[in-house]
């Protein structure tokens, strides 16, 4: 499921790259071309719910359902186990596999191409990136296709089929400890009921967006879309709980009644809502932070490189607070479940969120297309103002990702903690088994991050040697001669199957290896240690890349007076992106991935490290 909508998504993207760029050429309005970009967008973004969806609904269906008490043994050993948990988690680590793949992989392909293309034509040869003579230029079109459109809708669809998938295993978790069936099945019915009004929702949002008339704010109109699939979810999920959880016998966490479970979901909507209008504000142009980043450009690249470091610290806070704020009040009104149920809030509308982000990449390309095929300036402006946009959006869709992977994460270790404890899941952090792989946690995210970065730069730097080499074969530089695009692609794409493989099987085996070794408490410690460490970085890297980029393009629209294209500024701001691109779109985008990644192999594995451990 998540590999077709990746590839559903690329293609549609593929058309929608140069429509965009054809109605801007054609209309000259800014209203229409975003209009376009988003029905592009809009494919890959409703394949993600649509398909992850689907999946389940299928596996549910041919299982007959979840159905508590039932065992079985594995082919390869024969630890008791219920099957119908099993499938549910395989089918979650199914999706995880995929997203951990197209991210790191698409991650380094994108921006080996995207930084050697603005090293070797920005700095070195003072040519514009997109230019038709850069040889870099068709692989970095690829990389965003790649990247933004196949890894993001691999990464979103991984975090809804987790989240559904914790709501689920919660549901049977609390089952276990003694409820009735009819409260087992309301709480396994509301999680899916509300991912349908979510895809429902997104649906109407998008058409209104597409088919009303569009002003020349894309901002705004991206905005209503939004806002729109919220309400739907927001109104539509209030009935459901009404008529799903009343009447019946409730745990005694649920403080409010029956709407607990909806007021839970709404907490999840807001902080997500709330999550991206914190990140709008440290990466967008229009605010100060990016303004005083931009700057910064006129004192040189360090100044530039520290106060993006520092916009990028200061943005953890807020959004870190708000994940925190409405853990704590949606456990307070219907425990654990109350967790998953807000995770499940935040990306129900899933799909209108992809649509947004997938509007980004499209737009870029429209730009970089305009570019590569001489069309007028004017052209080129209409879609910068798009792509600025694009930036934010993109980095409110990672800050979409990192919060719902806080509260996934949270709730796929309470299920994992649940699958071996007796009674009240509970896991002791005095326990030095805990402490010991709480610290190995937090280095391994440290560890993974930086294998991520050192793979990505190692193959930028390949690719820029081999652009410059084709630069200096005589008629490449006076346009008589066309560069061998085909082989940066293949070498980008070599690079990055090639450095893909190490860190995506580390998160895989790490949890794998430390149960088999020091038991399940262990385990649970490094899935807290991870979490801890990854979700303030990946706030960082998304947000501090965001500014980084917007910063190079507030200069390049001449926004910062007396410093344009060419300029000293624009060298530093191009330095500051270069550090950003890596952050953003390699490091930050995988580290949400693979805590959950880790949480999922957990879960499947847990009665092998209850029956197995060596110490």
């Amino acid at each position: 499921m998540s590999s077709l909508g990746c590839i559903i998504g690329m293609r549609s993207a593929t058309y929608a790259n140069v429509r965009t760029a054809n109605t801007a050429r054609t209309t000259k309005k800014i209203g229409p071309t975003t209009q376009t970009a988003l029905r592009g967008g809009s494919v890959s973004g409703l394949c993600v719910p649509a398909f992850g969806l689907l999946g389940l609904m299928l596996i549910l269906i041919v299982a007959g359902g979840i159905k508590l008490g039932q065992t079985g043994g594995g082919l390869i050993a024969s630890f008791s186990c219920n099957p119908s948990i099993m499938r549910l988690t395989t089918y979650s680590l199914g999706c995880s596999l995929v997203a951990m793949f197209n991210r790191i992989a698409g991650g380094n392909y994108t921006k080996a191409a995207d930084i050697s293309a603005d090293i070797v034509a920005k700095i070195r040869h003072d040519m514009p990136e997109d230019d038709s003579r850069m040889p870099n230029t068709i692989a970095d079109f690829i990389g965003d296709n790649v990247n933004d459109i196949a890894g993001n809708c691999s990464d979103l669809l991984e975090s809804f089929v987790a989240t559904v998938v914790a709501c689920l295993l919660i549901a049977g978790t609390l089952a276990s400890n003694g409820t009735n069936q009819a409260l087992f099945n309301a709480t396994s019915i509301y999680p899916i009921a509300i991912a349908g009004f979510g895809l429902v929702g997104s649906v109407v949002g998008i058409m209104y967006a597409l088919h009303h008339k569009a002003s020349d704010n894309p901002s705004q109109e991206l905005d209503m879309a939004t806002n729109i699939s919220a309400l739907i979810v927001i109104v539509a999920s209030l009935f459901a709980s009404r008529i799903i959880f009343g009447g019946i016998e409730l745990y005694d966490s649920f403080l409010l009644g029956w709407i607990s479970p909806w007021i839970a979901s709404v907490l999840g909507i807001v902080s997500g809502v709330a999550i991206g209008k914190i990140t709008e504000y440290y990466t967008g142009t229009e605010f100060s932070p990016v303004k005083k980043l931009a700057a910064m450009a006129t004192e040189g690249e360090a100044f530039v490189v520290t106060k993006g470091d520092a916009i990028g610290s200061r943005s953890c806070l807020l959004p870190i607070g708000t994940i925190c704020l409405a853990l704590i009040v949606s456990g307070i009104l219907c425990g654990i479940y109350g967790i998953a149920i807000a995770a499940l809030g935040m990306l129900s509308f899933v799909g209108t969120t992809v649509s947004i982000d997938a509007f980004g990449p499209i737009a870029d390309n429209a730009g970089g297309i305009a570019e590569s095929c001489h069309l007028d300036a004017d052209i080129r402006v209409i879609t910068d103002k798009l792509d600025a946009v694009g930036n934010t959006t993109a980095a409110i869709g990672k800050g979409f990702a990192i919060g719902s992977a806080a509260f996934a994460t949270v709730s796929l270790i309470f299920a994992y903690v649940g699958s071996y404890s007796a009674g009240t899941p509970v896991l002791n952090v005095a326990n030095y088994m805990v402490i010991a792989g709480a610290i190995l946690g937090g280095a391994f995210i440290e560890y993974f991050s930086a294998l991520l970065t050192d793979h990505t730069i190692e193959s930028a730097h390949l690719m820029a040697e081999e652009g410059d080499r084709q630069l200096s074969i005589p008629g490449v530089l006076e346009g008589t001669v066309k560069p061998d695009y085909n082989r940066c692609i293949d070498l980008a794409a070599r690079q990055a199957l090639r450095k893909m493989l190490v860190p995506s099987l580390l998160a895989l085996f790490i949890p794998a290896i430390g149960g088999i070794l020091f038991g399940v408490e262990f385990v649970g410690g490094i899935l807290v240690g991870a979490t801890i460490v990854a979700i303030p970085r990946a706030v960082f890297m998304g947000n501090s890349g965001g500014a980084f980029d917007n910063a190079k393009k507030y200069v390049e629209s001449g926004q910062l007076e007396g410093h344009g294209k060419g300029s000293a500024a624009h060298k530093a701001t191009v330095v500051g992106d270069t550090v950003g691109d890596t952050r953003k779109d390699v490091v930050g985008v995988a580290l949400d991935i693979c805590i959950k990644l880790m949480s999922t192999v957990a879960n499947t594995l847990a009665p092998l490290f209850a029956s197995i451990h060596l110490f």
